[in-house]
Protein backbone atom coordinates (compact mmCIF):
# COMPACT_ATOMS: atom_id res chain seq x y z
CA UNK A 1 0.00 0.00 0.00
CA UNK A 2 1.24 3.50 -0.89
CA UNK A 3 1.28 6.28 1.70
CA UNK A 4 -1.35 8.19 -0.28
CA UNK A 5 -3.72 5.26 0.32
CA UNK A 6 -3.18 5.15 4.08
CA UNK A 7 -6.66 5.84 5.39
CA UNK A 8 -7.30 8.81 7.66
CA UNK A 9 -10.53 8.90 9.64
CA UNK A 10 -10.98 11.32 12.51
CA UNK A 11 -11.63 9.14 15.58
CA UNK A 12 -14.86 9.43 17.49
CA UNK A 13 -13.19 10.52 20.69
CA UNK A 14 -16.17 9.74 22.92
CA UNK A 15 -16.16 6.18 21.58
CA UNK A 16 -12.39 5.87 21.97
CA UNK A 17 -12.58 7.21 25.50
CA UNK A 18 -15.26 4.66 26.39
CA UNK A 19 -13.17 1.81 24.95
CA UNK A 20 -10.08 2.90 26.85
CA UNK A 21 -11.94 3.40 30.11
CA UNK A 22 -13.47 -0.08 29.74
CA UNK A 23 -10.05 -1.64 29.31
CA UNK A 24 -8.58 0.47 32.12
CA UNK A 25 -11.31 -0.84 34.40
CA UNK A 26 -10.49 -4.39 33.28
CA UNK A 27 -6.83 -3.70 34.03
CA UNK A 28 -7.53 -2.33 37.49
CA UNK A 29 -9.88 -5.18 38.45
CA UNK A 30 -7.66 -7.96 37.11
CA UNK A 31 -7.09 -10.83 39.50
CA UNK A 32 -3.57 -11.61 38.31
CA UNK A 33 -0.71 -10.22 36.22
CA UNK A 34 -1.70 -12.31 33.16
CA UNK A 35 -5.06 -10.59 32.98
CA UNK A 36 -3.43 -7.21 33.46
CA UNK A 37 -0.99 -7.82 30.62
CA UNK A 38 -3.88 -8.78 28.31
CA UNK A 39 -5.71 -5.56 29.16
CA UNK A 40 -2.44 -3.62 28.76
CA UNK A 41 -2.02 -4.99 25.21
CA UNK A 42 -5.60 -4.06 24.25
CA UNK A 43 -5.11 -0.55 25.65
CA UNK A 44 -1.94 -0.12 23.60
CA UNK A 45 -3.77 -1.30 20.47
CA UNK A 46 -6.37 1.45 20.91
CA UNK A 47 -3.67 4.03 21.67
CA UNK A 48 -1.84 2.95 18.51
CA UNK A 49 -4.96 3.61 16.44
CA UNK A 50 -5.26 7.11 17.90
CA UNK A 51 -1.56 7.79 17.27
CA UNK A 52 -1.86 6.59 13.68
CA UNK A 53 -4.62 9.07 12.86
CA UNK A 54 -2.91 11.94 14.65
CA UNK A 55 0.36 11.23 12.80
CA UNK A 56 -1.29 10.93 9.38
CA UNK A 57 -3.01 14.27 9.94
CA UNK A 58 0.24 15.90 11.05
CA UNK A 59 2.23 14.60 8.08
CA UNK A 60 -0.32 15.65 5.50
CA UNK A 61 -0.72 19.07 7.08
CA UNK A 62 3.05 19.62 7.04
CA UNK A 63 3.26 18.60 3.36
CA UNK A 64 0.66 21.22 2.42
CA UNK A 65 -0.22 23.78 5.08
CA UNK A 66 -2.73 25.35 2.64
CA UNK A 67 -4.88 22.20 2.51
CA UNK A 68 -8.09 23.30 4.24
CA UNK A 69 -9.11 19.78 5.30
CA UNK A 70 -5.86 18.93 7.07
CA UNK A 71 -5.55 22.42 8.49
CA UNK A 72 -8.88 21.79 10.22
CA UNK A 73 -7.69 18.34 11.32
CA UNK A 74 -4.48 19.85 12.67
CA UNK A 75 -6.55 22.32 14.71
CA UNK A 76 -8.67 19.40 15.94
CA UNK A 77 -5.60 17.48 17.16
CA UNK A 78 -4.14 20.62 18.79
CA UNK A 79 -7.27 20.64 20.93
CA UNK A 80 -7.61 16.89 21.30
CA UNK A 81 -4.07 15.79 22.16
CA UNK A 82 -4.23 17.07 25.75
CA UNK A 83 -7.30 14.90 26.30
CA UNK A 84 -5.41 11.94 24.84
CA UNK A 85 -2.59 12.73 27.27
CA UNK A 86 -5.12 12.72 30.10
CA UNK A 87 -6.17 9.16 29.16
CA UNK A 88 -2.50 8.16 29.04
CA UNK A 89 -2.05 9.45 32.58
CA UNK A 90 -4.95 7.27 33.71
CA UNK A 91 -3.07 4.27 32.35
CA UNK A 92 0.16 5.36 34.04
CA UNK A 93 -1.61 5.78 37.37
CA UNK A 94 -3.22 2.35 37.04
CA UNK A 95 0.08 0.65 36.19
CA UNK A 96 2.13 2.37 38.89
CA UNK A 97 -0.48 1.57 41.55
CA UNK A 98 -0.95 -2.04 40.43
CA UNK A 99 -0.68 -4.72 43.14
CA UNK A 100 1.24 -6.72 40.52
CA UNK A 101 3.73 -3.93 39.81
CA UNK A 102 6.83 -6.09 40.39
CA UNK A 103 5.53 -8.77 38.03
CA UNK A 104 4.69 -6.11 35.41
CA UNK A 105 8.23 -4.76 35.69
CA UNK A 106 9.50 -8.19 34.66
CA UNK A 107 7.43 -8.08 31.45
CA UNK A 108 7.45 -4.41 30.40
CA UNK A 109 10.64 -2.39 29.66
CA UNK A 110 11.97 -0.39 32.60
CA UNK A 111 11.82 2.84 30.62
CA UNK A 112 8.02 2.61 30.40
CA UNK A 113 7.78 3.00 34.17
CA UNK A 114 10.28 5.87 34.20
CA UNK A 115 8.42 7.64 31.42
CA UNK A 116 5.09 7.01 33.12
CA UNK A 117 6.37 8.62 36.32
CA UNK A 118 7.60 11.64 34.35
CA UNK A 119 4.29 11.96 32.52
CA UNK A 120 2.44 12.09 35.82
CA UNK A 121 4.83 14.74 37.08
CA UNK A 122 4.21 16.82 33.93
CA UNK A 123 0.42 16.59 33.67
CA UNK A 124 -2.71 17.43 35.58
CA UNK A 125 -6.22 17.94 34.16
CA UNK A 126 -6.11 21.53 35.42
CA UNK A 127 -3.53 22.44 32.74
CA UNK A 128 -5.45 21.03 29.73
CA UNK A 129 -6.57 24.45 28.51
CA UNK A 130 -2.99 25.70 28.92
CA UNK A 131 -1.66 22.79 26.86
CA UNK A 132 -4.23 23.50 24.15
CA UNK A 133 -3.08 27.10 24.02
CA UNK A 134 0.57 26.00 23.89
CA UNK A 135 -0.21 23.77 20.90
CA UNK A 136 -2.00 26.63 19.14
CA UNK A 137 0.96 28.97 19.68
CA UNK A 138 3.37 26.36 18.31
CA UNK A 139 1.19 25.84 15.24
CA UNK A 140 0.94 29.61 14.76
CA UNK A 141 4.73 29.88 14.64
CA UNK A 142 5.00 26.98 12.17
CA UNK A 143 2.36 28.47 9.91
CA UNK A 144 3.98 31.91 9.99
CA UNK A 145 7.37 30.48 8.96
CA UNK A 146 5.74 28.37 6.21
CA UNK A 147 3.93 31.46 4.91
CA UNK A 148 7.16 33.15 3.82
CA UNK A 149 6.87 34.51 0.28
CA UNK A 150 10.21 36.20 -0.40
CA UNK A 151 10.67 38.14 -3.63
CA UNK A 152 14.21 37.28 -4.71
CA UNK A 153 15.99 36.78 -8.03
CA UNK A 154 12.75 37.31 -9.94
CA UNK A 155 11.05 34.50 -8.04
CA UNK A 156 8.77 34.13 -5.01
CA UNK A 157 10.62 31.83 -2.59
CA UNK A 158 10.03 30.06 0.72
CA UNK A 159 12.75 30.24 3.38
CA UNK A 160 13.95 26.77 2.33
CA UNK A 161 14.09 27.77 -1.33
CA UNK A 162 16.14 30.85 -0.42
CA UNK A 163 18.88 28.69 1.15
CA UNK A 164 20.93 27.99 -2.03
CA UNK A 165 21.42 31.74 -2.52
CA UNK A 166 22.91 31.98 0.97
CA UNK A 167 25.88 29.83 -0.10
CA UNK A 168 26.23 31.38 -3.58
CA UNK A 169 29.82 31.95 -4.80
CA UNK A 170 28.96 35.61 -5.42
CA UNK A 171 29.42 37.33 -2.08
CA UNK A 172 26.97 40.10 -2.94
CA UNK A 173 24.23 37.55 -3.66
CA UNK A 174 24.94 35.78 -0.35
CA UNK A 175 24.63 39.08 1.48
CA UNK A 176 21.40 40.02 -0.31
CA UNK A 177 19.90 36.59 0.42
CA UNK A 178 20.68 36.94 4.12
CA UNK A 179 19.27 40.47 4.08
CA UNK A 180 16.08 39.17 2.43
CA UNK A 181 15.76 36.48 5.09
CA UNK A 182 16.39 39.00 7.86
CA UNK A 183 13.84 41.35 6.29
CA UNK A 184 11.19 38.61 6.51
CA UNK A 185 11.91 38.16 10.20
CA UNK A 186 12.04 41.91 10.80
CA UNK A 187 8.65 42.32 9.12
CA UNK A 188 7.26 39.58 11.35
CA UNK A 189 9.32 40.47 14.43
CA UNK A 190 6.42 41.80 16.48
CA UNK A 191 4.28 38.75 15.69
CA UNK A 192 7.06 36.28 16.56
CA UNK A 193 7.94 38.21 19.72
CA UNK A 194 4.29 38.07 20.76
CA UNK A 195 4.02 34.31 20.07
CA UNK A 196 7.18 33.55 22.03
CA UNK A 197 6.35 35.92 24.89
CA UNK A 198 3.02 34.14 25.32
CA UNK A 199 4.77 30.76 25.09
CA UNK A 200 7.35 31.53 27.77
CA UNK A 201 4.84 33.00 30.22
CA UNK A 202 2.37 30.20 29.56
CA UNK A 203 5.00 27.51 30.16
CA UNK A 204 6.13 29.23 33.35
CA UNK A 205 2.48 29.34 34.46
CA UNK A 206 2.04 25.61 33.66
CA UNK A 207 5.15 24.76 35.69
CA UNK A 208 3.99 26.77 38.69
CA UNK A 209 0.51 25.21 38.55
CA UNK A 210 2.21 21.82 38.78
CA UNK A 211 4.27 22.93 41.78
CA UNK A 212 7.64 23.60 40.14
CA UNK A 213 9.88 26.59 40.76
CA UNK A 214 10.07 27.37 37.05
CA UNK A 215 9.77 25.76 33.63
CA UNK A 216 13.39 24.55 33.68
CA UNK A 217 12.46 21.85 36.19
CA UNK A 218 9.36 20.88 34.21
CA UNK A 219 11.25 21.10 30.91
CA UNK A 220 13.72 18.41 31.98
CA UNK A 221 10.85 16.16 33.02
CA UNK A 222 9.05 16.78 29.73
CA UNK A 223 12.22 15.95 27.84
CA UNK A 224 12.55 12.70 29.80
CA UNK A 225 16.12 13.16 30.94
CA UNK A 226 16.06 9.77 32.64
CA UNK A 227 19.63 9.47 33.85
CA UNK A 228 21.29 12.90 33.69
CA UNK A 229 20.46 16.36 35.00
CA UNK A 230 20.98 20.09 34.45
CA UNK A 231 24.26 20.07 36.39
CA UNK A 232 25.70 17.37 34.12
CA UNK A 233 24.54 19.32 31.06
CA UNK A 234 26.20 22.46 32.41
CA UNK A 235 29.48 20.57 32.81
CA UNK A 236 29.17 19.30 29.25
CA UNK A 237 28.57 22.85 27.95
CA UNK A 238 31.76 23.97 29.72
CA UNK A 239 33.72 21.17 28.02
CA UNK A 240 32.43 22.34 24.64
CA UNK A 241 33.44 25.89 25.51
CA UNK A 242 36.97 24.86 26.54
CA UNK A 243 37.71 22.03 24.08
CA UNK A 244 35.68 22.76 20.96
CA UNK A 245 35.30 26.55 20.65
CA UNK A 246 39.09 27.07 20.22
CA UNK A 247 39.15 24.45 17.44
CA UNK A 248 36.21 26.05 15.64
CA UNK A 249 37.97 29.41 15.66
CA UNK A 250 40.94 27.76 13.90
CA UNK A 251 38.56 26.27 11.35
CA UNK A 252 36.93 29.65 10.66
CA UNK A 253 40.34 31.30 10.26
CA UNK A 254 41.29 28.53 7.83
CA UNK A 255 38.02 29.05 5.97
CA UNK A 256 38.58 32.80 5.61
CA UNK A 257 42.02 32.23 4.12
CA UNK A 258 40.68 29.47 1.84
CA UNK A 259 38.00 31.68 0.30
CA UNK A 260 40.28 34.71 0.07
CA UNK A 261 38.92 36.95 2.83
CA UNK A 262 40.64 38.78 5.64
CA UNK A 263 37.62 38.27 7.86
CA UNK A 264 34.39 36.29 7.67
CA UNK A 265 31.08 38.12 7.90
CA UNK A 266 27.84 36.40 8.85
CA UNK A 267 26.89 35.84 5.21
CA UNK A 268 30.23 34.10 4.52
CA UNK A 269 30.00 31.44 7.22
CA UNK A 270 28.06 28.87 5.18
CA UNK A 271 30.26 29.44 2.11
CA UNK A 272 33.22 27.17 2.76
CA UNK A 273 34.99 26.87 -0.59
CA UNK A 274 36.01 29.45 -3.17
CA UNK A 275 34.74 27.42 -6.09
CA UNK A 276 31.45 26.71 -4.31
CA UNK A 277 30.20 24.31 -1.72
CA UNK A 278 29.85 20.64 -2.68
CA UNK A 279 26.63 19.95 -4.53
CA UNK A 280 24.90 16.63 -5.04
CA UNK A 281 24.87 15.18 -8.52
CA UNK A 282 21.61 15.03 -10.43
CA UNK A 283 17.95 15.40 -9.60
CA UNK A 284 16.16 14.50 -6.35
CA UNK A 285 15.21 11.26 -8.10
CA UNK A 286 18.89 10.58 -8.82
CA UNK A 287 19.77 11.22 -5.17
CA UNK A 288 17.10 8.80 -4.00
CA UNK A 289 18.27 6.16 -6.49
CA UNK A 290 21.87 6.56 -5.26
CA UNK A 291 20.58 6.25 -1.70
CA UNK A 292 18.86 2.99 -2.56
CA UNK A 293 22.10 1.60 -4.02
CA UNK A 294 24.06 2.78 -0.95
CA UNK A 295 21.73 1.15 1.55
CA UNK A 296 21.69 -2.12 -0.40
CA UNK A 297 25.49 -2.24 -0.30
CA UNK A 298 25.74 -1.19 3.36
CA UNK A 299 23.84 -4.21 4.71
CA UNK A 300 20.98 -6.60 4.03
CA UNK A 301 18.93 -4.86 6.73
CA UNK A 302 19.33 -1.36 5.29
CA UNK A 303 18.59 -2.66 1.77
CA UNK A 304 15.32 -4.17 2.92
CA UNK A 305 14.50 -0.95 4.77
CA UNK A 306 15.07 1.45 1.85
CA UNK A 307 13.00 -0.73 -0.51
CA UNK A 308 10.15 -0.65 2.03
CA UNK A 309 10.33 3.17 2.16
CA UNK A 310 10.49 3.72 -1.60
CA UNK A 311 7.94 1.09 -2.61
CA UNK A 312 5.36 2.61 -0.22
CA UNK A 313 6.29 6.23 -1.12
CA UNK A 314 7.10 7.03 2.51
CA UNK A 315 9.37 9.94 1.61
CA UNK A 316 8.35 13.52 0.76
CA UNK A 317 11.64 15.17 -0.02
CA UNK A 318 11.39 18.25 -2.25
CA UNK A 319 10.69 21.85 -1.15
CA UNK A 320 7.49 23.33 -2.54
CA UNK A 321 5.00 26.12 -1.93
CA UNK A 322 2.92 25.72 1.23
CA UNK A 323 5.16 23.00 2.67
CA UNK A 324 6.48 23.40 6.21
CA UNK A 325 10.20 24.05 6.52
CA UNK A 326 12.78 21.63 7.93
CA UNK A 327 12.97 17.89 7.98
CA UNK A 328 11.76 15.13 10.26
CA UNK A 329 11.08 11.43 10.61
CA UNK A 330 8.01 9.98 12.26
CA UNK A 331 6.35 6.57 12.57
CA UNK A 332 2.82 5.53 11.58
CA UNK A 333 2.01 2.80 14.09
CA UNK A 334 -0.79 0.79 12.51
CA UNK A 335 1.01 0.68 9.17
CA UNK A 336 4.37 -0.11 10.81
CA UNK A 337 5.81 2.61 8.59
CA UNK A 338 8.47 5.23 9.17
CA UNK A 339 7.97 8.45 7.18
CA UNK A 340 10.69 10.88 6.06
CA UNK A 341 9.92 14.56 5.38
CA UNK A 342 12.46 17.08 4.06
CA UNK A 343 12.92 20.09 1.77
CA UNK A 344 15.47 19.24 -0.94
CA UNK A 345 16.86 22.47 -2.41
CA UNK A 346 19.94 21.44 -4.41
CA UNK A 347 22.51 21.74 -1.60
CA UNK A 348 24.64 19.18 0.26
CA UNK A 349 21.99 19.29 2.97
CA UNK A 350 19.80 17.18 0.66
CA UNK A 351 22.16 14.24 1.14
CA UNK A 352 22.73 14.97 4.80
CA UNK A 353 19.02 15.05 5.55
CA UNK A 354 18.50 11.80 3.63
CA UNK A 355 21.16 9.98 5.66
CA UNK A 356 20.17 11.72 8.91
CA UNK A 357 16.43 11.11 8.72
CA UNK A 358 17.06 7.62 7.31
CA UNK A 359 19.00 6.91 10.51
CA UNK A 360 15.88 7.75 12.52
CA UNK A 361 13.67 5.77 10.16
CA UNK A 362 15.96 2.73 10.17
CA UNK A 363 15.93 2.67 13.97
CA UNK A 364 12.13 2.80 14.10
CA UNK A 365 11.97 0.12 11.38
CA UNK A 366 14.25 -2.16 13.42
CA UNK A 367 12.24 -1.44 16.59
CA UNK A 368 8.85 -2.46 15.18
CA UNK A 369 8.83 -5.48 17.50
CA UNK A 370 8.25 -3.18 20.46
CA UNK A 371 4.50 -2.95 21.11
CA UNK A 372 4.66 -0.49 24.01
CA UNK A 373 4.32 2.96 22.35
CA UNK A 374 6.48 4.74 24.92
CA UNK A 375 9.41 2.39 24.24
CA UNK A 376 9.43 2.24 20.43
CA UNK A 377 11.56 5.40 20.20
CA UNK A 378 14.36 6.22 22.64
CA UNK A 379 14.37 9.57 24.40
CA UNK A 380 15.31 12.39 22.05
CA UNK A 381 19.04 12.72 22.68
CA UNK A 382 19.35 8.96 22.08
CA UNK A 383 17.33 9.15 18.84
CA UNK A 384 19.91 11.52 17.43
CA UNK A 385 22.71 8.98 17.89
CA UNK A 386 21.13 6.75 15.23
CA UNK A 387 20.68 9.62 12.76
CA UNK A 388 24.02 11.37 13.20
CA UNK A 389 25.93 8.08 13.23
CA UNK A 390 24.25 7.04 9.97
CA UNK A 391 25.62 10.23 8.39
CA UNK A 392 29.17 9.05 9.15
CA UNK A 393 28.63 5.33 8.58
CA UNK A 394 27.57 6.09 4.99
CA UNK A 395 30.79 8.03 4.19
CA UNK A 396 32.20 5.29 1.91
CA UNK A 397 29.29 5.89 -0.51
CA UNK A 398 29.44 9.68 -0.70
CA UNK A 399 31.08 9.50 -4.14
CA UNK A 400 27.69 8.32 -5.47
CA UNK A 401 26.23 11.69 -4.48
CA UNK A 402 29.15 14.09 -4.89
CA UNK A 403 31.58 12.65 -7.47
CA UNK A 404 34.65 14.89 -7.68
CA UNK A 405 33.37 16.92 -4.70
CA UNK A 406 33.46 13.92 -2.35
CA UNK A 407 36.54 14.98 -0.35
CA UNK A 408 35.16 18.49 -0.17
CA UNK A 409 31.89 17.14 1.20
CA UNK A 410 33.66 15.00 3.79
CA UNK A 411 35.73 17.97 4.95
CA UNK A 412 32.61 20.12 5.14
CA UNK A 413 30.60 17.44 6.93
CA UNK A 414 33.24 16.65 9.55
CA UNK A 415 34.19 20.27 10.21
CA UNK A 416 30.52 21.26 10.50
CA UNK A 417 30.07 18.54 13.13
CA UNK A 418 32.51 20.56 15.21
CA UNK A 419 31.26 24.04 14.35
CA UNK A 420 27.69 23.00 15.13
CA UNK A 421 28.36 21.99 18.72
CA UNK A 422 29.02 25.47 20.17
CA UNK A 423 25.80 26.63 18.50
CA UNK A 424 23.95 23.62 19.90
CA UNK A 425 24.99 24.32 23.48
CA UNK A 426 24.33 28.04 22.95
CA UNK A 427 20.68 27.25 22.12
CA UNK A 428 20.49 25.14 25.28
CA UNK A 429 22.15 27.81 27.44
CA UNK A 430 19.84 30.48 25.99
CA UNK A 431 16.74 28.52 26.93
CA UNK A 432 17.98 28.05 30.49
CA UNK A 433 18.35 31.85 30.70
CA UNK A 434 14.92 32.45 29.15
CA UNK A 435 13.00 30.21 31.54
CA UNK A 436 14.97 31.43 34.55
CA UNK A 437 13.74 34.91 33.58
CA UNK A 438 10.24 34.46 32.15
CA UNK A 439 9.31 38.12 32.53
CA UNK A 440 12.10 39.39 30.30
CA UNK A 441 11.02 41.68 27.49
CA UNK A 442 11.61 40.67 23.87
CA UNK A 443 14.54 43.10 23.79
CA UNK A 444 16.12 41.51 26.87
CA UNK A 445 15.78 38.06 25.29
CA UNK A 446 17.54 39.16 22.12
CA UNK A 447 20.28 40.89 24.11
CA UNK A 448 20.86 37.72 26.15
CA UNK A 449 21.12 35.65 22.98
CA UNK A 450 23.62 38.06 21.41
CA UNK A 451 25.77 38.01 24.57
CA UNK A 452 25.85 34.20 24.54
CA UNK A 453 26.68 34.25 20.83
CA UNK A 454 29.76 36.32 21.61
CA UNK A 455 30.81 33.67 24.14
CA UNK A 456 30.21 30.50 22.10
CA UNK A 457 30.47 31.95 18.57
CA UNK A 458 33.01 34.79 18.92
CA UNK A 459 33.66 34.81 15.16
CA UNK A 460 30.16 36.10 14.28
CA UNK A 461 30.26 39.56 12.70
CA UNK A 462 26.81 40.99 11.93
CA UNK A 463 28.03 44.41 10.76
CA UNK A 464 25.33 46.03 8.64
CA UNK A 465 22.51 43.72 9.77
CA UNK A 466 20.58 45.36 12.58
CA UNK A 467 18.20 42.44 13.17
CA UNK A 468 20.98 39.91 13.74
CA UNK A 469 23.18 42.35 15.65
CA UNK A 470 20.27 42.88 18.06
CA UNK A 471 20.21 39.12 18.70
CA UNK A 472 17.46 37.88 16.38
CA UNK A 473 19.19 34.84 14.87
CA UNK A 474 17.25 32.42 17.09
CA UNK A 475 13.93 33.36 15.48
CA UNK A 476 14.60 30.74 12.80
CA UNK A 477 15.29 27.93 15.30
CA UNK A 478 11.95 26.14 15.46
CA UNK A 479 12.96 23.90 18.38
CA UNK A 480 13.00 26.92 20.70
CA UNK A 481 9.34 27.51 19.96
CA UNK A 482 7.89 24.02 19.55
CA UNK A 483 10.18 21.78 21.62
CA UNK A 484 11.75 23.70 24.53
CA UNK A 485 15.10 22.32 25.72
CA UNK A 486 15.28 20.01 22.70
CA UNK A 487 18.70 20.96 21.34
CA UNK A 488 21.48 19.86 23.66
CA UNK A 489 20.39 16.42 22.45
CA UNK A 490 22.09 16.99 19.09
CA UNK A 491 25.42 17.82 20.68
CA UNK A 492 25.38 14.85 23.05
CA UNK A 493 24.50 12.58 20.13
CA UNK A 494 27.19 14.14 17.93
CA UNK A 495 29.87 13.13 20.41
CA UNK A 496 28.50 9.58 20.27
CA UNK A 497 28.25 9.63 16.46
CA UNK A 498 31.88 10.74 16.18
CA UNK A 499 32.82 7.69 18.23
CA UNK A 500 31.16 5.52 15.58
CA UNK A 501 33.09 7.54 12.99
CA UNK A 502 36.35 6.77 14.78
CA UNK A 503 35.50 3.08 14.99
CA UNK A 504 34.66 3.06 11.28
CA UNK A 505 37.98 4.75 10.48
CA UNK A 506 39.75 2.15 12.63
CA UNK A 507 37.84 -0.60 10.77
CA UNK A 508 36.44 -1.93 14.04
CA UNK A 509 34.65 -5.19 13.03
CA UNK A 510 32.11 -4.73 15.85
CA UNK A 511 31.06 -1.23 14.80
CA UNK A 512 28.09 -2.23 12.61
CA UNK A 513 26.95 -4.91 15.06
CA UNK A 514 26.92 -2.35 17.86
CA UNK A 515 24.97 0.11 15.69
CA UNK A 516 22.41 -2.60 14.88
CA UNK A 517 22.09 -3.44 18.59
CA UNK A 518 21.50 0.24 19.31
CA UNK A 519 18.71 0.41 16.70
CA UNK A 520 16.99 -2.82 17.70
CA UNK A 521 16.59 -2.01 21.39
CA UNK A 522 14.74 1.19 20.51
CA UNK A 523 13.64 3.00 23.64
CA UNK A 524 13.78 0.04 25.99
CA UNK A 525 16.89 1.59 27.60
CA UNK A 526 17.80 5.08 28.82
CA UNK A 527 20.47 7.31 27.24
CA UNK A 528 23.40 6.08 29.31
CA UNK A 529 22.11 2.51 29.04
CA UNK A 530 22.04 2.73 25.24
CA UNK A 531 25.57 4.13 25.20
CA UNK A 532 26.70 1.13 27.20
CA UNK A 533 24.86 -1.26 24.85
CA UNK A 534 26.62 0.30 21.86
CA UNK A 535 30.03 0.19 23.60
CA UNK A 536 30.42 3.99 23.53
CA UNK A 537 31.79 6.45 26.10
CA UNK A 538 29.43 8.79 27.91
CA UNK A 539 29.69 12.45 26.78
CA UNK A 540 29.76 13.30 30.49
CA UNK A 541 32.86 11.17 31.04
CA UNK A 542 36.03 13.15 31.61
CA UNK A 543 38.18 13.26 28.50
CA UNK A 544 35.44 12.11 26.12
CA UNK A 545 35.01 15.50 24.40
CA UNK A 546 38.74 16.24 24.11
CA UNK A 547 39.42 12.80 22.64
CA UNK A 548 36.93 13.55 19.89
CA UNK A 549 38.38 16.99 19.14
CA UNK A 550 41.84 15.42 18.83
CA UNK A 551 40.50 12.91 16.29
CA UNK A 552 38.68 15.54 14.22
CA UNK A 553 41.53 18.05 14.24
CA UNK A 554 44.03 15.43 13.07
CA UNK A 555 41.68 14.20 10.35
CA UNK A 556 40.97 17.69 9.03
CA UNK A 557 44.64 18.68 9.17
CA UNK A 558 45.42 15.80 6.80
CA UNK A 559 43.22 17.43 4.13
CA UNK A 560 45.12 20.33 2.53
CA UNK A 561 43.09 23.37 1.53
CA UNK A 562 44.68 23.18 -1.91
CA UNK A 563 42.66 20.01 -2.54
CA UNK A 564 39.41 21.76 -1.68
Amino acid sequence: MKFKDYSYIRPDFDQVKTQLETQLKAFSTSQNVTQQLEAFKLINKIRSQISTMSTLSSIRHSIDTTDAFYEAENDYWDNQNPFVAELDTQLYKAVLSSPFLKELQNEIPKTFFQLAENALKAFDPKIITDLQEENKLSSAYGKLIASAQIDFDGKILTLAQLSPYMIHPDRAIRQKAWEAKSAFFTQNEAAIDEIYDKMVKLRDQIARKLGYKNFIELGYIRMNRLDYNADMVSVFRKQVLSDIVPLTQKLYARQAKRIGLDQLHYYDLAYEFKNGNPKPIGTPEDILKAGQKMYHELSHETGEFIDFMIDRELLDLVAKKGKESGGYCTFINDYQSPFIFSNFNGTQGDVEVLTHEAGHAFQSYQSRWIDVPECAWPTLESCEIHSMSMEFITWPWMDLFFGKDTDKFKFSHLSSAMTFMPYGVLIDHFQHEIYANPNWTPTQRKTAFRNLEKQYLPHKDYTGNDFLERGGFWFQQGHIFGSPFYYIDYTLAQICALQFFKRAQDKDPQMWNDYMKLCKVGGTQSFLGLIKTANLKSPFEEGCVSSITDLVEKTLDLIPDSSL
